[in-house]
């Protein structure tokens, strides 16, 4: 396994030293185990501001700075996975410039034989979220068409714009009426996380969306969620979505919503995802008729989870009430965990979160790769225990039993 690595202008360059990877703060040699040839999908980005590093024959660790022969500077490449991927490394590399990286899941890279190679391991079928389902040609014209019939929902605008200007795949999906359709709901949020995508201090990277600036109406959003659920092939419509803020604080909105659309339709799944932080919003909503609720979480340890959420109003244990409430109610409970190498697949962490599991009766694990600038996060949140590898986290969920792993959410109702 060779390091890649690219030129300021992005062309990509092989060479001799051999491939390094990254967990938590500790840099690793690659092989041929670790690494699977690049899925359809993937793409390759480089890190800007970072310079490669790679590992001599004697074993020691080699910054690259410059491309031989060229003088240029060299700089670290790394790819971003498609859905249903998990990655068990980040590329090897240090920072050269005192910028962050934008907000990214980067995964290490290698070369070998005329293929590029990536740290990750294949955690659910991939087909319904795979790019070659979406952005297609007649994708505008599906867009106009919708809001040609509803052209004062502001709802349907919203996903328009996420859809054509951000590639949203579950804002393309209402517009193409099929899978699991994105339905935004709060334009506010009760936690402030180190990666939220919608919303980041001036100081920080540039968010990669903008936040919804609006409260839907119920008849606004009602429109949406019936044409979804009475057309779309195994239809789900999702509230909380990267667009918005926590949907539980506009829980009687939300409610309202699913109680009129369970009063004209019984198709489909009415899903949530949520930090489920605020209880009582959770409960009013999984009271309504909630059928499935996805909960973001990056770790069972309150010292780390608070210091990523950053919430001044709820805890870990508000989390835990919430989810038992919507199990007591019979949703179906997901927890979106957000997976870092370094963090997750610590012994401690594993640990914490098996007990979670199953004190709070959770259906299922959802694997997600962490958008963020590694350095930064880590200088944010304490990390302790033995690193096990992430692989060996996705083995114990594996073996827990009734207990189903992936990464997506699925139809629960017909």
């Amino acid at each position: 396994m060779q390091l890649l690595y690219a030129d300021e202008q992005g062309r990509m360059y092989d060479h001799g030293l051999g491939a390094v990877g990254r967990t938590g703060d500790r840099l690793v040699e690659i092989v041929a185990e670790d690494m699977l040839e690049l899925p359809p999908g993937a793409s390759l980005t480089l890190l800007p501001g970072s310079a490669p590093v790679g590992m001599d024959k004697h074993g020691d660790f080699k910054l690259l700075r410059q491309v031989p022969g060229d003088g240029g500077s060299a700089m670290a490449v790394g790819a971003l996975l498609p859905q249903g991927y998990t990655r068990t490394l980040l590329p090897g590399y240090r920072l050269q410039a005192n910028q962050m990286l934008p907000l990214l899941g980067y995964a290490a890279v290698a070369w070998r034989e005329g293929r590029v190679y990536v740290a990750a391991v294949r955690t659910d079928d991939p087909d319904h979220w795979a790019p070659v389902h979406y952005n297609s040609i007649d994708l505008p014209r599906l867009v106009q068409d919708r809001l040609s019939r509803a052209p004062q929902n502001r709802v349907l605008t919203q996903l328009a714009h996420c859809a054509l200007e951000y590639s949203c795949y579950t804002a393309q999906n209402i517009f193409y009426s099929r899978w699991e359709g994105g339905l935004p709901m709060s334009p506010v949020c009760n936690a402030r996380c180190l990666g939220c995508i919608s919303l980041q201090p001036a100081q920080c990277c540039p968010s990669p969306q903008t936040r919804l600036t609006f409260r839907p109406t119920c008849t606004e959003a009602l429109e949406v969620a019936l044409h979804h659920l009475r057309y779309a092939s195994e239809g789900i419509i999702s509230f909380g979505q990267g667009c918005e803020g926590e949907p539980a604080l506009a829980a009687d909105e939300i409610a309202e919503v699913i109680s009129a659309i369970r009063q004209k339709t019984s198709r489909g799944t009415i899903n949530m995802n949520s930090n489920a932080g605020y209880t009582r919003g959770v409960n009013k909503i999984c009271s309504s008729g909630l059928d499935s609720l996805r909960v973001s979480l990056i770790s069972a340890r309150e010292q780390v989870y608070q210091a990523y959420y950053r919430s001044r109003d709820y805890c870990l244990a508000d989390v835990s009430e919430s989810i038992r409430i919507a199990r007591s109610l019979g949703v179906y409970v997901s927890l979106n965990l957000l997976v870092l190498p370094g963090l997750n697949d610590r012994d401690a962490e594993i640990e914490a979160l098996v007990n979670f599991i199953d004190d709070n009766s959770v259906n299922k694990v959802q694997l997600r790769n962490l958008n963020i600038d590694p350095d930064y996060f880590f200088s944010q949140v304490t990390a302790d225990g033995e690193i096990c590898g992430v692989e060996q986290l996705i083995e114990t969920l594996r073996n827990i039993s009734g207990l189903e792993l992936g990464n997506f959410s699925r139809p629960v109702s017909e």
